[in-house]
Protein backbone atom coordinates (compact mmCIF):
# COMPACT_ATOMS: atom_id res chain seq x y z
CA UNK A 1 0.00 0.00 0.00
CA UNK A 2 0.98 3.52 -1.02
CA UNK A 3 1.51 6.13 2.09
CA UNK A 4 -1.56 8.02 0.65
CA UNK A 5 -3.68 4.92 0.91
CA UNK A 6 -2.28 4.30 4.40
CA UNK A 7 -3.26 8.04 5.18
CA UNK A 8 -6.38 7.69 3.62
CA UNK A 9 -7.56 4.42 5.32
CA UNK A 10 -6.46 5.69 8.76
CA UNK A 11 -8.72 8.78 8.47
CA UNK A 12 -11.55 7.71 7.37
CA UNK A 13 -11.75 4.82 9.38
CA UNK A 14 -11.08 6.98 12.12
CA UNK A 15 -13.68 9.82 11.31
CA UNK A 16 -16.36 7.14 10.34
CA UNK A 17 -15.84 4.92 12.81
CA UNK A 18 -18.09 6.17 15.58
CA UNK A 19 -20.32 8.53 13.76
CA UNK A 20 -23.69 6.83 12.91
CA UNK A 21 -22.55 6.68 9.11
CA UNK A 22 -21.01 3.22 8.59
CA UNK A 23 -17.48 3.15 8.59
CA UNK A 24 -17.41 -0.21 5.62
CA UNK A 25 -19.97 1.96 3.10
CA UNK A 26 -16.60 4.21 2.93
CA UNK A 27 -13.68 1.90 3.35
CA UNK A 28 -15.35 -0.51 -0.13
CA UNK A 29 -15.02 3.12 -2.30
CA UNK A 30 -11.06 3.26 -1.25
CA UNK A 31 -9.70 0.93 -4.20
CA UNK A 32 -12.57 2.86 -6.69
CA UNK A 33 -10.48 5.75 -5.66
CA UNK A 34 -7.14 4.93 -5.47
CA UNK A 35 -6.57 1.85 -8.25
CA UNK A 36 -5.62 -0.59 -4.75
CA UNK A 37 -6.77 -3.40 -3.51
CA UNK A 38 -8.71 -3.13 -0.09
CA UNK A 39 -6.61 -3.21 2.88
CA UNK A 40 -5.66 -6.55 4.43
CA UNK A 41 -6.74 -7.70 7.92
CA UNK A 42 -3.30 -6.66 9.00
CA UNK A 43 -4.56 -3.18 8.40
CA UNK A 44 -7.94 -3.64 10.11
CA UNK A 45 -6.40 -4.53 13.34
CA UNK A 46 -3.82 -1.59 13.49
CA UNK A 47 -7.61 0.72 12.57
CA UNK A 48 -9.59 -1.19 15.10
CA UNK A 49 -6.53 -0.52 17.85
CA UNK A 50 -6.78 3.14 16.93
CA UNK A 51 -10.37 4.04 17.51
CA UNK A 52 -10.51 1.80 20.28
CA UNK A 53 -7.93 3.91 21.88
CA UNK A 54 -9.38 6.90 21.09
CA UNK A 55 -12.81 5.87 22.34
CA UNK A 56 -11.16 4.67 25.86
CA UNK A 57 -9.42 8.36 26.21
CA UNK A 58 -12.15 10.03 25.04
CA UNK A 59 -14.04 8.63 27.56
CA UNK A 60 -12.00 7.90 29.90
CA UNK A 61 -14.08 8.49 33.28
CA UNK A 62 -17.08 6.54 32.33
CA UNK A 63 -13.75 3.80 31.64
CA UNK A 64 -12.47 4.31 35.17
CA UNK A 65 -15.21 3.61 36.71
CA UNK A 66 -16.63 0.94 35.14
CA UNK A 67 -13.25 -0.95 35.64
CA UNK A 68 -13.14 0.32 39.04
CA UNK A 69 -16.35 -1.36 39.72
CA UNK A 70 -15.09 -4.62 37.84
CA UNK A 71 -13.64 -6.56 40.56
CA UNK A 72 -16.78 -5.61 42.65
CA UNK A 73 -19.02 -7.48 39.81
CA UNK A 74 -16.21 -10.42 39.58
CA UNK A 75 -17.01 -10.91 43.63
CA UNK A 76 -20.73 -11.01 42.71
CA UNK A 77 -21.26 -7.49 43.87
CA UNK A 78 -23.11 -5.18 42.20
CA UNK A 79 -23.27 -2.16 44.42
CA UNK A 80 -21.50 0.33 42.86
CA UNK A 81 -22.29 2.55 39.66
CA UNK A 82 -19.07 1.20 38.44
CA UNK A 83 -19.94 -2.53 38.94
CA UNK A 84 -23.27 -1.69 37.18
CA UNK A 85 -22.18 0.36 34.06
CA UNK A 86 -19.85 -3.06 33.87
CA UNK A 87 -22.11 -5.45 34.46
CA UNK A 88 -24.78 -3.48 31.67
CA UNK A 89 -21.49 -3.68 28.88
CA UNK A 90 -21.04 -7.34 29.48
CA UNK A 91 -24.60 -7.71 29.16
CA UNK A 92 -24.59 -5.59 26.00
CA UNK A 93 -21.82 -7.41 24.21
CA UNK A 94 -22.53 -10.69 24.41
CA UNK A 95 -24.98 -11.07 21.95
CA UNK A 96 -23.14 -9.32 18.72
CA UNK A 97 -20.01 -11.98 19.89
CA UNK A 98 -21.92 -14.95 19.82
CA UNK A 99 -23.69 -13.73 16.63
CA UNK A 100 -20.07 -12.63 14.76
CA UNK A 101 -19.30 -15.92 16.03
CA UNK A 102 -21.92 -18.13 14.24
CA UNK A 103 -21.20 -15.71 10.71
CA UNK A 104 -17.63 -16.55 11.07
CA UNK A 105 -17.88 -19.97 11.30
CA UNK A 106 -20.85 -20.16 8.86
CA UNK A 107 -18.49 -18.57 6.31
CA UNK A 108 -21.84 -15.95 6.05
CA UNK A 109 -19.54 -12.92 7.12
CA UNK A 110 -17.22 -13.22 4.03
CA UNK A 111 -20.42 -13.48 1.64
CA UNK A 112 -21.90 -10.41 3.00
CA UNK A 113 -18.90 -8.14 3.80
CA UNK A 114 -17.81 -7.04 0.34
CA UNK A 115 -21.50 -6.52 -1.33
CA UNK A 116 -21.71 -2.59 -2.55
CA UNK A 117 -25.17 -3.29 -2.64
CA UNK A 118 -25.93 -4.92 0.61
CA UNK A 119 -23.97 -1.82 1.97
CA UNK A 120 -25.50 0.61 -0.40
CA UNK A 121 -29.04 -0.44 0.81
CA UNK A 122 -27.88 -0.55 4.56
CA UNK A 123 -27.12 3.22 4.35
CA UNK A 124 -30.41 4.05 3.02
CA UNK A 125 -32.59 1.27 4.88
CA UNK A 126 -31.08 2.29 8.55
CA UNK A 127 -30.75 6.08 7.81
CA UNK A 128 -34.32 6.15 7.49
CA UNK A 129 -34.84 4.20 10.71
CA UNK A 130 -32.65 6.20 12.67
CA UNK A 131 -34.32 9.52 11.13
CA UNK A 132 -37.84 7.88 12.54
CA UNK A 133 -36.34 7.09 15.86
CA UNK A 134 -34.64 10.19 16.06
CA UNK A 135 -37.84 12.62 15.38
CA UNK A 136 -40.19 10.61 17.21
CA UNK A 137 -39.34 9.61 20.44
CA UNK A 138 -38.80 11.76 23.76
CA UNK A 139 -35.55 12.55 25.18
CA UNK A 140 -36.34 11.63 28.85
CA UNK A 141 -34.00 9.12 30.10
CA UNK A 142 -29.75 9.64 30.82
CA UNK A 143 -26.96 7.27 30.72
CA UNK A 144 -27.16 6.96 34.69
CA UNK A 145 -30.88 5.64 33.83
CA UNK A 146 -29.46 2.74 31.48
CA UNK A 147 -31.01 -0.70 32.84
CA UNK A 148 -29.96 -4.43 32.43
CA UNK A 149 -33.68 -4.88 30.17
CA UNK A 150 -32.23 -1.73 28.24
CA UNK A 151 -28.63 -3.24 27.66
CA UNK A 152 -30.10 -6.52 26.29
CA UNK A 153 -32.05 -4.55 23.60
CA UNK A 154 -29.14 -2.23 22.56
CA UNK A 155 -27.12 -5.30 22.63
CA UNK A 156 -29.67 -7.08 20.12
CA UNK A 157 -29.83 -3.96 18.18
CA UNK A 158 -25.68 -3.90 17.94
CA UNK A 159 -26.18 -7.53 16.65
CA UNK A 160 -27.79 -5.69 13.41
CA UNK A 161 -24.45 -3.57 12.82
CA UNK A 162 -23.12 -7.10 11.43
CA UNK A 163 -25.08 -6.49 8.43
CA UNK A 164 -22.33 -4.22 6.69
CA UNK A 165 -23.57 -0.52 5.98
CA UNK A 166 -25.74 -0.61 9.14
CA UNK A 167 -23.32 0.96 11.27
CA UNK A 168 -22.48 -0.12 14.89
CA UNK A 169 -22.98 3.43 16.20
CA UNK A 170 -25.95 3.77 14.05
CA UNK A 171 -27.87 0.85 15.37
CA UNK A 172 -27.12 1.62 18.65
CA UNK A 173 -28.10 4.81 18.73
CA UNK A 174 -30.89 4.09 17.13
CA UNK A 175 -31.77 1.58 19.60
CA UNK A 176 -30.84 4.02 22.67
CA UNK A 177 -32.87 6.86 20.59
CA UNK A 178 -36.13 4.33 20.83
CA UNK A 179 -35.64 4.03 24.34
CA UNK A 180 -36.08 7.91 24.91
CA UNK A 181 -32.36 8.31 25.95
CA UNK A 182 -31.60 11.73 25.15
CA UNK A 183 -29.40 12.67 22.07
CA UNK A 184 -26.15 12.98 23.51
CA UNK A 185 -26.44 10.23 26.24
CA UNK A 186 -27.86 7.69 23.36
CA UNK A 187 -24.68 8.87 21.99
CA UNK A 188 -22.71 8.01 25.07
CA UNK A 189 -23.57 4.82 25.73
CA UNK A 190 -23.52 3.24 21.66
CA UNK A 191 -19.73 5.16 22.23
CA UNK A 192 -19.36 2.85 25.98
CA UNK A 193 -20.84 -0.44 24.12
CA UNK A 194 -18.16 0.29 21.16
CA UNK A 195 -15.10 -0.63 23.58
CA UNK A 196 -15.96 -4.04 24.29
CA UNK A 197 -17.15 -5.24 20.90
CA UNK A 198 -14.03 -3.21 19.37
CA UNK A 199 -11.71 -5.53 21.57
CA UNK A 200 -14.03 -8.59 20.83
CA UNK A 201 -13.52 -8.22 17.00
CA UNK A 202 -10.11 -6.82 16.88
CA UNK A 203 -9.05 -9.70 19.42
CA UNK A 204 -10.39 -12.14 16.88
CA UNK A 205 -8.68 -10.44 13.98
CA UNK A 206 -5.69 -10.26 15.77
CA UNK A 207 -5.48 -14.14 15.61
CA UNK A 208 -6.01 -14.37 11.54
CA UNK A 209 -2.76 -12.28 11.31
CA UNK A 210 -0.52 -13.98 14.07
CA UNK A 211 2.68 -14.86 12.12
CA UNK A 212 2.16 -12.63 8.85
CA UNK A 213 3.52 -9.78 9.73
CA UNK A 214 7.01 -8.38 8.41
CA UNK A 215 8.87 -6.24 9.81
CA UNK A 216 8.67 -3.41 7.15
CA UNK A 217 4.85 -3.48 7.91
CA UNK A 218 5.28 -2.37 11.33
CA UNK A 219 5.36 0.99 10.13
CA UNK A 220 2.12 1.02 8.21
CA UNK A 221 0.57 -0.47 11.41
CA UNK A 222 1.87 2.60 13.31
CA UNK A 223 0.81 5.30 10.83
CA UNK A 224 -2.75 3.64 10.37
CA UNK A 225 -3.06 3.33 14.34
CA UNK A 226 -2.18 6.52 15.12
CA UNK A 227 -4.10 8.43 12.25
CA UNK A 228 -7.05 6.57 12.96
CA UNK A 229 -6.69 7.10 16.85
CA UNK A 230 -6.46 10.66 16.21
CA UNK A 231 -9.16 10.92 13.29
CA UNK A 232 -11.47 9.57 15.70
CA UNK A 233 -10.82 11.71 18.84
CA UNK A 234 -11.84 14.58 16.60
CA UNK A 235 -14.83 12.89 15.15
CA UNK A 236 -15.49 12.22 18.92
CA UNK A 237 -15.43 15.60 19.77
CA UNK A 238 -16.92 17.48 16.78
CA UNK A 239 -20.24 14.59 17.35
CA UNK A 240 -20.70 15.06 21.16
CA UNK A 241 -20.60 18.97 20.55
CA UNK A 242 -22.65 19.42 18.06
CA UNK A 243 -25.63 16.99 19.41
CA UNK A 244 -26.19 19.53 22.12
CA UNK A 245 -28.26 21.74 19.55
CA UNK A 246 -28.12 19.30 16.47
CA UNK A 247 -30.47 16.07 15.86
CA UNK A 248 -28.78 13.26 14.07
CA UNK A 249 -30.94 14.31 10.82
CA UNK A 250 -27.27 15.61 9.00
CA UNK A 251 -25.88 12.17 9.32
CA UNK A 252 -29.40 10.56 7.90
CA UNK A 253 -28.93 12.75 4.94
CA UNK A 254 -25.66 12.12 4.45
CA UNK A 255 -26.42 8.16 4.39
CA UNK A 256 -28.95 8.24 1.76
CA UNK A 257 -27.01 10.10 -0.30
CA UNK A 258 -24.32 8.33 -0.14
CA UNK A 259 -26.51 5.19 0.08
CA UNK A 260 -27.99 6.28 -3.65
CA UNK A 261 -24.21 7.22 -5.19
CA UNK A 262 -23.09 3.27 -3.56
CA UNK A 263 -26.24 1.85 -5.44
CA UNK A 264 -25.56 3.65 -8.82
CA UNK A 265 -21.93 2.77 -8.48
CA UNK A 266 -22.78 -1.29 -7.62
CA UNK A 267 -24.82 -1.01 -11.13
CA UNK A 268 -22.47 0.67 -13.23
CA UNK A 269 -19.86 -1.99 -12.25
CA UNK A 270 -22.69 -5.15 -12.64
Amino acid sequence: MTLFTLVLVALVQGITEFLPVSSSGHLILIPYITGEPAQGLVIDVAAHLGTLVAVILFFWADVRMALAGLPRLIRGKVDTQGAWLALCLIIATIPVIVAGLILKITGLADVIRDSMTVIALAFIIFGIVLYRADQTNPEDRTATQWTLKHAVIMGLWQVVALIPGASRSGVTITGARTLGYNRSDAARLSMLMSIPTILASGSLLALDVIGTTTPQIWTQIAIVAGLSCLAALAALSLMMRLLKSVSYTPYVIYRIVLGVILLIVAMTAA
